[in-house]
This record gives C-alpha cells, structure tokens and sequence, in this order.
C-alpha cells in the first residue's frame, strides 16, 4: 500500500458532506516539517505562494514553519497581512495604477516585470514611508524544463521577466533584488541547474543585490524527490554567495498530497456503450488543471484501464462537452450513490475553481489532527450570486 494511502486510513468519509475538499492537518504539518527543515540547514528563506496554496484558514500553522508569502496581486498581499501576519513579497505581471500604493501598504519586497514598471513605480517606492521596500527585477534567464507551454515561464520570448540584454551592464539604482522563476514541479536538479544559469548568465549582478529570488516549482515534499541534494546545492550557494539572501517560494510543495476532494456519484450514462460515471463535481470548474495541465488525477480505488475489469469515463457536473477524465478500471462495478475520492486536491486546485455553471462549488473542510472533520466554509447561492452583476 501507498505510504500516501496509509496517512488517510483515519479519514472518516462518512462523517464529510459531498463534494468537498477534505484537507489532513497531519500530513500538512509533515510537508511543513520538511520545510522547514531545508531552510534551516541550507540557510535559505522559504516562503508559501499563495498562487498555489492559499487556504488561509491553515496559515497559523503555516507560518509557524515559514518565512513568509509571495502575492502576486493586491488581494493576495493583503491575505499575507491579515492572515500570514506579515508583509508580502510582491510580484505582478503587471500592476494596476489605482491600487499600488496598497501594494505598497502590504509589501517588504516588490519585484518588477519590467523596466517601465520600475521606473514607473520606483519614485512612489522611493517616497514611501510606512516601512522599508525592497525593489527587484524579474529577469529571465531562459532556463527551460518545463515541458508544457502553459506552465513554462523560462522560454525565450517570454511575457513573464525582461531579457537580459534589456538590462545592460549594471543594474539601475534602486534594485536590490532579482527574482527568477522558470520551475514547475521541479527536481533539485533542476533547481541546481537554475541556480547555474543564474551565476552563469547574471552571475556579474550577484555582487550589486542583496537578495535572490529563485521563484517556486520547488516540489521538495514529493515522495523520492532528493531533499538532501537540494540542502547541498542551495547551502553550496549561499557559501559562493553569503552576502545574498536566498528566497524560494513554492507553492505546491506546502499542499502536495495533503488531501482529497470528496465526489459522489450522482448517474451512470451509457451511450455507444461508453458508460460515464456523473460525478457532483466538475473538471472545469473545480479541478481545471486537469484540463488545462493535462493530468490524470489519481481517483482511490481505481487504475488505468484493466481488460475486463469494470472500466469507466468520469464526468463532471458542467455542460461543457470536455468535462469528463477518460477511463478508469475498478475493482467491481460503481453504483449510483457511490463515493469516488480524488486524490491530491488541495494545490493550486482549489485556488483555480470557478463556478461556472453555477454548479454547486465544493465545500472546504479539515481532518484534523485529533481526527476529527471541521467544516471549514460551506458555498451557497449568494457566493455564485456576487460574483455576477
């Protein structure tokens, strides 16, 4: 048996309304253990990116482990104020005239997509006053090992950071900082191999800054991903570099296999003799880097399809056409009223939902470490309602 599979023996499905997503307070506290345990003896600073995980209703324990978060827009830098107890590193694609000056109310770090955006912010930055901001600059440094378009920000020609050769020589006064980011659920190699990218290629602004940014994709808390040679690699820079503090900011790492989402089987279509399980949920709306990624969710109890084994299509809720995973073999035959659990739910997942539809959005709720389930928020029609004009 999977030692994933082992960590929800205790889940009591039965006492969990469906759908929701169920997150296991124990098996977060152990991703954050891990944590934690590689910013310690690497020397580096981790923070969560709430563009991966951002179920506040954890953060007392979060931050406990970490440093911190990184936002990526004015709403996310104000939940990292109320709710991490602590000002945001702040990075936007672009940021909006009519509310930077509250991304200043809510930011230590604000790094820049561009050098308009620097120089078109940095004199407000410069007369701040309310406390110290630190200024960085995005840069890509065309590191690529991400193979899905979608989800690779290092590409040559991305929209995501300037071109080096945009900055020139030296860096203008007033960045401290540079931030990368060109990770997506990545190895430590990988994280070595960027970190060699950067020394090669902007190695000649690492004396000027105070600070790197190595961006998230850091997917230490993955079973079999190698915790120890990340501790090297990142340590060994730091004693290259030791005037630099050294940032990561994983997202899905804090989330990995920490929970499900809780589905039950609503009809069984048959057409063409292709017979769809009708869940409650929806791909679209509620797990959409199934589609967008694309990635099979793994679904407890069942395996790729098996010849002769019960073999099944699973729908979602919605009324797009391409709601729905390709076929799955289960060990007998689904019924109507069935629980079917989806595994690995609560990264970057439950950030995207929609409700689209208006099909009724999960519910969030904990596992706790005394075992026992806590409602956590319950979505009704006005919360589709608000969301419309």
């Amino acid at each position: 048996m999977n030692s994933w599979l082992l960590n929800f023996i205790n889940m009591n499905f039965d006492k969990i309304l469906s759908p929701c997503y169920v997150l296991d307070e124990k098996l977060l506290r152990k991703n954050l253990e891990l944590m934690k345990r590689v910013k310690d003896e690497s020397g580096a600073s981790i923070i969560v990116a709430f563009k991966g995980y951002s179920m506040w209703s954890t953060f007392k324990m979060v931050r406990k482990y970490l440093d911190g978060a990184t936002a990526s827009s004015t709403h996310e830098a104000r939940l990292c104020f109320e709710e991490m107890k602590s000002l945001a590193h702040s990075y936007a694609a672009v940021y909006f005239p009519n509310d930077f000056d509250k991304i200043m109310d809510y930011s230590s770090h604000i790094s820049f997509n561009s050098l308009t955006e620097f120089h078109r912010y940095y004199p407000s930055v410069k007369s701040y006053k309310k406390h110290k901001i630190s200024c960085g600059i995005r840069i890509n440094p065309e590191f690529s090992v991400v193979e899905t378009d979608l989800y690779n920000p290092g590409k040559a020609g991305s929209r995501l950071g300037t071109d080096i050769k945009n900055i020139g020589e030296i860096l203008p006064k007033g960045i401290e900082g540079i931030h990368v980011h060109c990770l997506c659920e990545s190895s430590a190699e990988d994280t070595e191999g960027l970190l060699i990218a950067v020394e090669t290629k902007l190695g000649h602004f690492l004396k000027d800054i105070k600070w790197l940014n190595i961006g998230g994709g850091h997917l230490m808390t993955k079973a079999g991903y190698d915790v120890e040679h990340l501790i090297n690699v990142l340590k060994s820079f730091k004693n290259r570099h030791p005037h630099l503090d050294l940032i990561l900011e994983p997202g899905s790492a804090v989330g990995w296999d920490t929970g499900v989402l809780k589905s039950t089987v609503l009809d069984i279509v048959n057409n063409h003799g292709v017979e769809t399980l009708m869940l409650d949920v929806s791909f679209t709306a509620h797990m959409p880097d199934t589609l967008e990624m694309p990635y099979r969710p793994r679904i407890r109890g069942a395996s790729e399809p098996v010849e002769g084994k019960p073999t099944y299509r699973i729908g979602g809720t919605s009324c797009l056409s391409g709601d729905y995973m390709d076929f799955y073999s289960f060990e007998k035959e689904v019924q109507v009223g069935d629980t079917l659990i989806l595994e690995d739910m609560i990264h970057y997942t439950m950030v995207k939902t929609s409700m689209f539809n208006g099909v009724p959005h999960p519910s969030i709720g904990i596992w706790t470490e005394k075992d026992k389930f806590k409602m956590v928020r319950e979505f009704k029609y006005k919360d589709y309602k608000n969301r419309l004009s």
